[in-house]
């Protein structure tokens, strides 16, 4: 990271960071070509590896280019305020955030499918619920995992 007084080393921090966004930007690419989404997701940080937990509908471009290519990259981040100067090159936005790179995993087992959904809906509501097999079912459900992200934020 290049500008060392930005950077985020505690996991702590980073996962201030991840709890408190609800969407994620991953960057996928086909064949040379990029594609960007924003998803919901939900995460697990266990052992300095972060799960991001995606759901999507069942067939799309997105999910044709991650069965071509797992690989992936993750921004998470959030703004907190605007810098004003006297000098156009002295304004600038305080911001938290995380990106981090990963393997897509396809999740096809029921349990970990409804496991990952539950994840995934208290993250972005707070609230608890059980996923059955037959909602799991109508979906697609994928994680990420990571165990190369950084953190940044820029703070007055």
């Amino acid at each position: 990271m290049r500008r060392k007084d930005r950077e985020i080393t505690s996991l702590e921090k980073i996962e201030e960071i991840i709890r408190s966004c609800k969407i994620c930007h991953i960057a996928m690419s086909r064949g040379g070509e990029p594609y960007l989404v924003p998803m919901s997701y939900g995460y697990e940080m266990a052992g300095g590896r972060l799960t991001l937990c995606l759901h999507s509908a069942r067939e799309g471009k997105k999910l044709d280019i991650l069965r071509q290519n797992s690989r992936v990259c993750f921004e998470i981040s959030r703004e907190e305020g605007l810098v004003y100067s006297n000098s156009p090159c002295g304004c600038g936005t305080l911001y938290s955030s995380v990106i981090g790179d990963g393997e897509v995993v396809f999740i096809n087992d029921g349990d970990e499918k409804c496991e990952a959904l539950s994840r995934l809906y208290k993250h972005q509501t707070g609230d608890e619920v059980k996923f059955t097999h037959r909602q799991a079912d109508a979906v697609c459900v994928f994680k990420i995992i990571s165990e190369q992200f950084t953190g940044k934020r820029r703070s007055v």
